[in-house]
């Protein structure tokens, strides 16, 4: 697979990078060995960027990761991670916290339940409100001169707080969400990157499955996607009409709807690398297909008259959850 690099210098990772999140947490129940043997496919086929969260399942994934590496070769693997989301007994959430001292705790933990003496990126989930950004990524600075981590990166902050946080430390890579139907990025955040050498790794790329080619108005579920705006229903027909659209053109290519998205995502630039969410193989084989896709000027043209920018209806996250998100704030 293709190799990309995060930031100016490195880590050099797969052009596609495998977001686990959904083995553990938010979109329903998911099966062990089948995650497990995902991962092992995704590692074997030349994926080397797993993306986790100390969070998603309260530490689920991470334990799953570090279960799948005993296996795997550890030297050859970037392991993401983001830390600093509180949750609680019920699965609920209870803010942020970011202070130097709660990084250096996280990070203890991460590092046990991965069984690993090093994390390759490492990033705060969200800019937590109550601390300046440039002393959580002074602590994580800390802990590369330590060894404990490899390279510092951010998610879901703005221009303005990603100069901040460069100022202090080299950043790898932003974690924002980036696709067909999630563009704002392009305004002031992703030129931003580009003018301090940051890379992207976009998740998001098939919108929880909206433009995956797989979902239907008769789905139902308890997950994630109950709560999002562009599930909802109004906003839901209009949406995978937007779907339909886009399936005639990967029809055209050859491809799927899946495989057309991701193959939009990869488009971007060399400093993007989009994550795929796969939970089976199935899923994950079709993804893969999409780095055989080469789309020309006309096949983007296509793709952009199917799904124009800022055609979605609905938003990316319910209100309650964009409050927190410094990246939609708009400033900077």
């Amino acid at each position: 697979m293709e190799q990309r690099i995060l930031g100016q210098d490195g880590p050099a990772v797969s052009a596609m990078g495998l977001g686990c999140m959904g083995m553990s947490d938010f979109y329903g129940p998911a099966d062990r060995a089948e995650s497990l043997a995902t991962i092992a496919m995704a590692v074997e086929r030349g994926i080397t960027l797993l993306d986790t969260g100390d969070f998603y399942g309260m530490g689920h994934n991470e334990m799953l990761i570090g279960e799948a590496l005993r296996t795997l070769p550890r030297d050859r693997l970037a392991v993401s991670v983001k830390f600093g989301a509180l949750r609680d007994p019920d699965r609920g959430w209870n803010g942020y916290d970011s202070r130097p001292a709660a990084v250096k705790n996280f990070v203890t933990y991460s590092l046990r339940r991965l069984g690993v003496d090093h994390i390759d990126i490492y990033r705060p989930a969200r800019l937590d409100p109550q601390v300046p950004i440039e002393d959580t990524v002074g602590a994580i600075a800390d802990l590369v001169r330590a060894g404990y981590v490899r390279h510092v990166g951010l998610s879901e902050v703005s221009a303005a707080t990603i100069r901040r946080a460069a100022a202090v430390h080299r950043i790898s890579d932003l974690q924002i969400e980036y696709s067909l139907l999630s563009r704002s990025i392009e305004d002031e955040i992703l030129p931003a990157c580009r003018a301090l050498g940051i890379g992207v790794t976009a998740y998001g790329v098939l919108s929880r499955g909206l433009i995956s080619g797989h979902w239907s108005k008769q789905r139902k579920g308890q997950d994630f996607r109950s709560v999002s705006p562009r599930f909802q229903s109004g906003n839901l027909d209009h949406n995978l009409a937007l779907v339909e659209a886009l399936r005639q053109v990967a029809e055209a290519l050859g491809a799927t709807v899946a495989q057309v998205a991701i193959a939009w995502a990869l488009s971007r630039g060399t400093d993007v690398v989009p994550l795929v969410g796969a939970r089976r193989r199935d899923r994950l084989e079709e993804a893969l297909g999409a780095a055989d896709l080469t789309l020309d000027a006309a096949g983007l043209a296509r793709i952009e008259a199917a799904v124009p920018r800022g055609a979605a209806a609905g938003a990316r996250y319910p209100e309650s959850q964009l409050a927190h998100m410094d990246s939609e704030r708009g400033h900077g």
